[in-house]
């Protein structure tokens, strides 16, 4: 299973990305070690994921996430996942 996330991050901001394993990246994320971005911006909390059968749709679906306005993000958090309050 190949996953699209959002992360919401301490500072307020949100971050985009895919992986294959959601655990491990979340893991990662809060430990430093997976995004520059959210190095400095811990600690990172997951507000909204999508699951997808190959990382090309995965890959892509990020790509279109990233290209939307924070409002846009928001809205899309909010109507599909209880993850963020």
């Amino acid at each position: 299973m190949n996953y699209t996330y959002i992360l919401k991050c301490a500072d307020g901001t949100l971050y985009t990305g895919w992986t294959n394993d959601l655990d491990r990246r979340l893991t990662a994320h809060n430990a430093g070690k997976a995004s520059k971005y959210t190095r400095v911006r811990l600690p990172v909390e997951l507000a909204y994921f999508e699951t997808f059968e190959t990382k090309e749709e995965a890959m892509r679906r990020e790509v279109l996430i990233k290209q939307l306005s924070r409002a846009e993000k928001l809205k899309l958090i909010s109507s599909r996942s209880p993850l963020l309050n």
